[in-house]
């Protein structure tokens, strides 16, 4: 027998819906806009909101139960109290995204959150706003300085769209991007001109030390990654920012709030040897200008966060200053990680 969820979404009249689901699909298989179960999409129809669920992957919005429906003024009437969204009705287990209140606060039809690579490389910088703004000229955009997911932030983009109303443009402060429109083929154009704007070309990833990290990799239990492009963390000229805290949410959720990174004598010393750490028990060890190594327990999360982690550093300028998470944001975001058991 279907469940509830799913038969509304595959009978309803309202192909909206479909399209809501193609729209996700098609965003959730870009690793530059969406890494593992992160991002969300939403839409409204008949007075209901319309949303990700908590911890589903937009890759499978097309094949999977993913969205939540929720009475779209009593999520706004709860935003207005300061209240947690809470689903009146559980489907299956889920719940919706942690972002439901940016989703309603927003009058568009249709919004899209995504953890664009290229928005996360300009909102982690000190002087991004300046930099966006040359780059998003003639676009509704709005800059909002990092703040907790949740309510936090959907009242300041509320700020943001009573200073100007024909905003449609977001880009959150070391966390993401936001788009709205009237409908999903029009989100999508947004997205991409936006995209477009923000593109930077990545620099190409040195070659690991292979047999130096193998020689680690026997003793410590961390194996080489199948991803290239994860050696960046500790090769790319860039990759000295890691020692600088975390840059972004996910960061945190999945991984922890310091990665190790070790001089690659030091790790030899430590780990080659197998005398001192037999097993080190983290989700990926950084040696510095070697390469990266991983653990073979590592979740999906985690290696999609690395890999978005090592595109944000291939990307960033050699000269920047970053802006990292403070010790609050941080404690803020464990607990909210903790309470929706999966980040968006």
């Amino acid at each position: 027998m279907r469940n509830t969820l799913q038969y509304n979404v595959e009978t309803s009249e309202d192909s909206e819906l479909l399209t809501l689901r193609q729209l996700s699909a098609r965003l959730g298989a870009n690793p530059l806009l969406v890494q593992a179960s992160n991002s969300n999409t939403s839409i409204k129809v008949r007075g209901q909101l319309w949303i990700k669920a908590s911890g589903t992957p937009l890759a499978n919005a097309e094949r999977d139960d993913s969205l939540v429906a929720l009475n779209l003024n009593a999520v706004r009437r709860n935003v207005a109290a300061g209240e947690e969204i809470v689903s009146t009705e559980a489907i299956d287990g889920l719940r919706p995204s942690i972002e439901t209140p940016l989703h309603a606060i927003l009058p568009h039809p249709v919004v899209v959150h995504v953890h664009s690579i290229n928005a996360i490389t300009w909102a982690v910088r000190r002087d991004a706003e300046p930099r966006l703004r040359e780059r998003l000229a003639g676009l509704n955009w709005r800059w909002i300085p990092y703040l907790p997911s949740g309510i936090p932030l959907a009242r300041a983009i509320e700020r943001a769209l009573a200073a100007a109303p024909k905003s449609d443009v977001f880009v959150l402060g070391n966390h993401g991007l936001v788009v709205a429109a009237s409908d999903c083929d029009s989100a999508q154009a947004l997205l991409d001109q936006v995209e477009r704007r923000l593109a930077i070309v990545p620099r190409s990833v040195a070659l690991p030390e292979t047999v130096l990290l193998q020689e680690i990799g026997r003793s410590s239990g961390l194996q080489l990654p199948d991803e290239p492009s994860l050696h960046a963390l500790a090769t790319d000229p860039a990759a000295a920012f890691l020692k600088g805290g975390v840059l972004f949410p996910c960061q945190a959720i999945f991984l922890g709030k310091e990665l190790p990174i070790l001089p690659a004598s030091l790790a030899v010393q430590k780990l080659a040897s197998g005398r001192h750490e037999p097993r080190l028990k983290c989700p990926a060890l950084v040696v510095e200008y070697a390469g990266v190594l991983l653990s073979p327990d590592l979740t999906t999360s985690a290696r999609a966060t690395l890999v978005a982690m090592a595109e944000v550093v291939r990307r960033t300028g050699l000269f920047s200053e970053l802006r990292y998470l403070t010790d609050l944001e941080l404690s803020e975001l464990t607990l909210s990680a903790h309470a929706y058991k999966a980040y968006c």
